[in-house]
């Protein structure tokens, strides 16, 4: 088997217009691409490629799915193989073999520090609502022109004063010591004691692409020079700062409907330019920026405009971010602030608009932002100039596509007026030397790697790690008793009772796409507590508890399982969604791809819900759907009952038989009336 940590860094890696693209022409409308379905004869566009939900979907064949789908659906592949095949387009080396007890082990240790991440993050908040907090840390963010709608959204904190707070709170909720130790969270010293590594700071949660947290940065509100004015989580199993950015769960889909990243540099920068309404902004916080970061920029667009402080690091940090962004084949801009401001400073001191114009009139491609720059320091000297021009054709040598480089030569033989041909020559020659440096690089790297390998290799005498088959319990391999044979519907579901399934895929539904999502219903309902809200994904689950229900068709009940599986081990919606999608239980991510990608089917139905919000629309359905299916199970029960009833010659059970058919139809009267009044 591929192993987790592989498959993660493939699907990770694999960009649905990118992989789309190899196969149909795509043309950008709005945030999605369009292009004639390849998987059926059509004139008109009516294939959809949406990069910010990672999908496809074909409006006239009903064809959809993640890019491991795409591969499969349209090479004939399976799960494994697409994986593989996606694996050699993005350069991932693949090494199968068996999950050792070890490797879960490391899977389920990995939950458990997100797990503590997550409530360290709560515990950071709840801390901002204590008097000590409000006085300090809420002061703080309200003095830097926060409002408490960007507060709560960005999950901002205080870590109290003292030293233990965090620390004792997550032992006593039952979090084990290793883990706050392992994230950074806490520091336990030689005699024992454990300490809160973030105290007396105001926080900064930092979240994965999926919405987790995985780390956080604290910041002093002391003048003491002595104190640094950040602390930051160490690099853990679930944080790696080359490969993070602040900011991205929260502007990802805005940078894909743009098709624009801007990038700033500290969290206050970020949460400014959110909180004025521009939304695709995410900063590198702190570190220079890194490949691994630009990659991930490059899952939702290929334009990035760089914004940084118009003073002398500022335009030295925009210049190294130049030659990685260029290089990873991604097309680059640069906006300098006025002297002294930097993006948080003029979010805060400017309009929506204001910002918005500043930031169009004064983009510069890397070309006009480095000869403008570096033509002022050269001045007339001949030999300064010819410094400047090898500087820039050495920047056009990064960039992977030909006829970029092309472009990118012409503008600038033109604005330095030189030969064309010379400064060709120049990039090319660039351009060589590069690529043969980096395959050295992947030379040495190949040896290094052989040579770990050839350590690892056992010796005579040594004993075999028992296999991962070791591991299984035994009856795991035994069938599972009375399972009943079930026909296969169209699409992979499986149907066994089709007088209820329509309920149950439109239960499922809602737990999918809006399970997160709070009911709010009006004072006067049956189902309004006061001081208590809940979701929709509890709600539905409660009351299908409460009737000692479950579903009945088979392959909803398995999806219905699985989310609550995650669900319940905290993990965020989206995240849900996406594993569901690229499950590899084909029945699993066929339900997934026919409740989550939309089909835009113009009814009744999505009329009403087009003229109603979200949350009013939720409050109305969820009880009506689950009032109709208990209405249905009544009515399969009535069936059920007349169909013993003539089969019976018993006088007996004829009576108990009516009885239990005239309280069955109390019900369904009752259930009736209060559906009539939903």
């Amino acid at each position: 088997m591929i192993p987790q940590e592989t498959v993660n860094r493939i699907l990770d890696a694999a960009q649905i217009v990118d992989v789309v693209g190899d196969f149909v022409t795509l043309k950008k409308r709005g945030a999605n691409h369009m292009a004639c379905c390849p998987f059926h004869n059509e004139k008109t566009p009516s294939f959809v490629v949406s990069p910010s939900k990672g999908i496809y979907k074909c409006f006239g064949c009903g064809k959809s799915g993640t890019a491991v789908g795409f591969i499969m659906e349209h090479e004939n592949l399976s799960y494994v193989e697409a994986l593989k095949y996606l694996a050699r387009k993005y350069h991932i080396e693949v090494v199968e073999k068996e999950e050792s007890a070890e490797e879960i082990a490391n899977r389920q240790r990995n939950e458990s520090l997100l797990l503590v991440s997550e409530f360290a993050g709560k515990f950071f908040q709840d801390s901002l609502q204590t008097p000590e907090g409000q006085a300090i840390g809420y002061q703080y963010f309200k003095s830097r022109g926060l409002e408490d709608e960007t507060i709560r959204k960005y999950g901002l904190g205080w870590a109290p004063v003292s030293r233990k707070a965090l620390s004792e709170a997550a032992r006593a909720a039952g979090y084990k010591e290793e883990f706050l130790v392992e994230t950074g969270l806490s520091i336990k010293y030689d005699d024992g004691r454990l300490v809160d590594r973030f105290f007396d700071r105001v926080i900064f949660p930092i979240h994965s692409v999926s919405g987790r947290v995985i780390a956080f940065g604290g910041r002093t509100l002391k003048t003491d020079k002595s104190v640094a004015k950040y602390v930051n989580s160490p690099e853990t199993e679930i944080y790696v700062k080359s490969r993070s950015l602040y900011g991205i769960w929260f502007a990802k889909n805005e940078m894909s409907r743009q098709d624009k990243c801007i990038l700033v540099e500290g969290y206050l920068d970020v949460l400014s330019m959110h909180q004025l309404g521009i939304t695709n902004v995410v900063a590198s916080s702190g570190t220079s920026l890194t490949v691994e970061q630009i990659r991930l920029i490059r899952k939702f667009t290929s334009n990035v405009t760089i914004i940084y402080d118009g003073d002398g690091a500022g335009i030295k940090a925009a210049l190294r971010g130049i030659g990685l962004v260029l290089k990873e084949g991604l097309n680059v801009k640069v906006v300098l602030l006025p002297e002294g401001q930097d993006p948080d400073d003029f979010a805060r001191r400017h309009t929506l608009e204001e910002v918005q114009d500043h930031i169009a009139r004064n983009e510069q491609d890397f070309i006009s932002f480095k000869t403008d720059l570096l033509l002022g320091e050269a001045g007339s000297d001949p030999l300064k100039r010819a410094t400047l021009i090898n500087d820039v054709a050495d920047t056009i040598s990064l960039i992977p596509d030909a006829v970029k480089r092309a472009v990118y030569v012409q503008a600038c033989a033109a604005k330095f007026e030189i030969d064309e041909q010379i400064l060709t020559d120049r990039v090319s020659r660039s351009r060589t030397d590069m690529l043969l440096a980096e395959q050295k690089e992947k030379e040495r790297a190949r040896q290094r790697e052989e040579n770990r390998a050839a350590l690892q290799q056992p010796q005579a005498g040594d004993v075999p790690p028992p296999s991962y088959d070791d591991y299984i319990p035994s009856e795991y391999d035994e069938p599972v008793a009375d399972v009943p044979e079930e026909p296969v519907l169209e699409g992979g579901v499986v149907i066994n009772e089709p007088h209820l399934a329509p309920c149950e895929k439109e239960l499922l539904g809602f737990i999918l796409e809006e399970g997160c999502t709070e009911l709010d219903f009006d004072r006067d309902s049956k189902f309004y507590v006061e001081g208590e809200t809940v979701n929709v994904a509890e709600f539905i689950d409660g009351i299908l508890a409460d009737d000692d229900a479950h579903f009945v068709n088979r392959s909803y009940r398995k999806v219905y399982e699985e989310y609550f599986h995650m669900y319940d081990e905290g993990l965020p919606q989206q995240l849900i969604q996406k594993r569901l999608l690229d499950s590899m239980d084909e029945e699993v991510s066929a339900v997934a791809k026919e409740l989550l990608i939309a089909k835009h089917q113009l009814t009744v139905k999505n009329y009403e819900q087009s003229l109603t919000a979200v949350s009013t629309r939720l409050v109305i359905y969820v009880p009506k759907t689950l009032l109709t299916y208990q209405v249905k199970k009544v009515e399969l029960f009535l069936k059920e009952l007349t169909v013993e009833l003539t089969r019976t010659d018993d006088p007996e059970r004829q009576v108990e038989i009516m009885t239990r058919i005239g309280e069955y139809n109390k019900a369904r009267a009752r259930l009736n009336n209060e559906l009539g009044r939903v």
